[in-house]
Parts: C-alpha cells; structure tokens; sequence
C-alpha cells in the first residue's frame, strides 16, 4: 500500500486533470470550485485511511479525536472505509454526526455566555437553506469527494496487485493477469523429481 506522502502526490498531481476536466464539462467557475475542493478534501483529509493513524487521521489536530470510534469499529481496507461510494458516505454522515454534536454543545454555549438568543428552529432553518438554495453546488462537492477517495482506492489496489504479480508471476508476464483480476493462485506444479522417488502402490 502507498505511503500517505505517495497519495498526497497522487492527489495534488491529480488535481490540474481534475480542474479540468471540471471546467470543461460544467463550463462553470463556482462548480469546479466545489469539485475541486471536494477533491481535495476527500484526497488530503477525509480519505479512506481515517480508519489508521495515518497522515489523514494527524492532519485533524485537535480534532483528531473525533476518529477514534470509527478507527476502532471500521476494519482497515475494509468496504466500509475502501468502498466506493459506501465508504465516503459513512465518513460523511460519521462527519456530520459529530458536526452536530459539537454545534449543538457550541450554540447552547454561546446564548448562555453571550445572550445571542438563538433558536434550534432559526438555526436549522438556516441550515436548510444553505442545502436547498447551493444544492447543485453541494452535488458537486460529494462528486469531488468521491473522486479524491477512488483516486485513493486505485492507488491502492494497483500496488496490491503489483506485488501480487511480483510474488506469484514473477516470469510469467500476461498470465499473472488472471490472478490480478480473478485473485486465483496459481497452482504449484509437484516437483518430478519427488514424484518419482516416491514408491508405487
């Protein structure tokens, strides 16, 4: 599996075709905004290695904290982190969940220090807003953010499936296709020599 620094490689390199490729299919600026920092969000912070202390998991700070139920419940590489589509969605709604926690607890705060009198109806009415007017442009963050999580899954399977052809197929060249794709192992072949030395019934 590639380093945390090979991926962050992976990602900003990326990024140029990504802006792109945006730019071309939208023709918008606001849009590839949103793709692009959804790529970088889901490539640099909230990637499928938030299941390890990886350089993800670091990169939350003082925040960091808020991981560590998920790393202890998600099995590493498992479909629920290196999924696609299923793992950025349960990182999403895991996200949010603390969002809410922690927003809940910081406006309680604030009218209690502060007098500002805010309501939950105000608060979640803005809330719902902000999703109904900018939806196209919240669509366009999640496509951004899955894209950052496959280009990390596809980072990993290629070298897992590099070493699998290294260790199994090492002269075999297009046959150790079957195994990357099909993930058979090759059948061993019983030495002649043994097979003759051993005696007949």
């Amino acid at each position: 599996m590639p380093s945390g620094y090979i991926h962050d490689r992976i990602t900003l390199w990326s990024l140029p075709f990504v802006v792109g490729t945006s730019m071309i299919r939208t023709q918008s600026a606001s849009m590839t905004l949103a793709i692009a920092s959804g790529f970088l969000l889901g490539g640099l912070m909230l990637g499928p290695d938030l299941d390890t202390r990886s350089i993800h998991y670091k990169r939350w700070g003082w925040f960091r904290w808020i991981w560590l139920p998920y790393r202890s419940r998600v099995k590493h590489r498992s479909p629920l982190s290196h999924g696609p589509i299923l793992g950025t969605t349960v990182r999403v709604f895991y996200l949010l969940l603390w969002m809410l926690v922690l927003g809940s607890i910081t406006i309680a705060l604030l009218n209690d220090v502060l007098g500002l009198g805010w309501t939950w109806k105000e608060v979640s009415d803005r809330i719902s807003w902000l999703f109904t007017t900018y939806w196209p442009w919240w669509i366009a963050f999640a496509i951004g953010l899955e894209i950052g999580a496959i280009s990390h899954i596809l980072a990993d399977w290629s070298t897992s499936a590099r070493k699998r052809f290294k260790k199994h197929y090492p002269s075999q060249g297009w046959r150790a296709l079957g195994y990357i794709f099909y993930s058979s192992k090759p059948k061993k072949r019983r030495s002649r020599r043994k097979a003759r030395g051993r005696p007949q019934k």
